[in-house]
């Protein structure tokens, strides 16, 4: 697709390399597919949060980069809404397994 973002460098050059998350702003929102099978152990929460967490200090560091933000109020903000959003969700998830 036109609008799919090019995978990152290093992940093609690793045979262990696999794909977690896939998210799109589709008809009004958030369409997601999610690999929960990465990290099968129990406590699989642990790396999740910490991908989470690296995505958000990586859309940080992008944007002190490429619009001149500043990271750590970038990351204040992600953060606030983070939390905000946990509490009070703006939309419901929905899904099914694949």
């Amino acid at each position: 697709m036109a609008k799919e973002l090019a995978m990152p460098p290093g992940a093609g050059s690793d045979d262990r390399a696999c794909e977690l998350v896939r998210a799109w702003a589709a008809h009004g929102g958030l369409q997601c597919s999610l690999n929960i099978d990465a990290w099968p152990e129990k406590d699989a929460a642990v790396p999740w949060g910490i991908l989470l967490s690296d995505i958000a200090r990586h859309v940080a560091d992008a944007f002190e980069r490429g619009r001149r933000v500043d990271k750590k109020q970038t990351l204040d903000q992600i953060r606030n809404i983070f939390n905000e959003e946990l509490d009070r969700p703006t939309a419901e998830t929905t899904g099914k397994s694949s």
